[in-house]
């Protein structure tokens, strides 16, 4: 069987140290296979914050995958730096943390869906890219062989009944295109608070439901739920179990 634990919208800048503190000792109780981390590392995408959420993701008792959420580039005060340059602190944490998801009968296909600039007045909100929603179908088409494939994301592809929204661009249509290419889940975060359903993504999808699975968050951003975070569970014999683990 494999563990793996699901964060998101950890803030640092924003963060809540005893929610930090409380992960990092589940991690060391209960050894998970490896720990996927659906963006918003930071605040304002300093970095000082980009550091401190190096070192932290480093000291965790488990391998760490990280996607790059909306936060994660420099703020609008820096928009020289966001617009030329809006990864490359971000680039140097995945430098240090990031590990490939190494599980046996599981696959992590990488689906970013933030970007620098938008035409629409919110930048913060989701956008798939047609480049990056291909590459994800290819990496997916070589990992056909996996028992279990998952797409990691920080956006909601579509949004679920949360008090935040993703309203991400071209999220139904990716959907539904994941979903015929034989993806059977998808992780993200930015709503800050736990979901857990299955989509009919549509004609496009060929008929075939996809589960949609959104982390909560250990920052003090808190919305409708207290911090926490979430705890697939997999097997070829059972499937995928999820459960939403929340502090105290």
């Amino acid at each position: 069987m494999a563990t793996l634990f699901h964060i998101s919208d950890i803030h640092f800048g924003s963060e809540d140290k005893a929610a930090l503190n409380w992960f990092a000792e589940e991690v060391a109780t209960h050894r998970p296979d490896a720990i996927i981390c659906t963006g918003d590392l930071t605040m304002r995408g300093t970095p000082r914050e980009f550091a401190e959420a190096a070192r932290w993701l480093g000291s965790l008792a488990a391998p760490v995958s990280v996607e790059p959420g909306n936060h994660d580039m420099p703020y609008y005060w820096e928009m020289v730096t966001r617009l030329r340059h809006p990864f490359a602190r971000y680039a140097r944490l995945v430098e240090a943390v990031h590990r490939d998801l190494a599980v046996d009968g599981v696959a992590l296909v990488s689906l970013p869906t933030v970007a620098p600039a938008q035409w629409r007045l919110n930048w913060s909100k989701g956008r798939v890219d047609g480049a990056q929603l291909e590459s994800a179908l290819g990496h997916l088409a070589d990992a056909r062989g996996a028992g279990l494939r998952l797409v990691a994301c920080h956006h909601p592809l579509v949004d679920a009944d949360t008090h935040g929204k993703g309203s991400t661009r071209g999220g139904r249509a990716a959907l539904a295109r994941l979903a015929a290419a034989g993806a059977d889940a998808v992780l993200s975060g930015h709503v800050h608070d736990p979901f857990d359903l299955m989509v009919d993504a549509g004609a496009q999808s060929g008929g075939r439901p996809i589960r949609l699975i959104g982390a909560g968050t250990l920052s003090d951003r808190l919305r409708d739920t207290p911090p926490g975070y979430n705890r697939l569970e997999w097997s070829p014999d059972k499937g995928l179990r999820v459960s939403v683990i929340h502090q105290g």
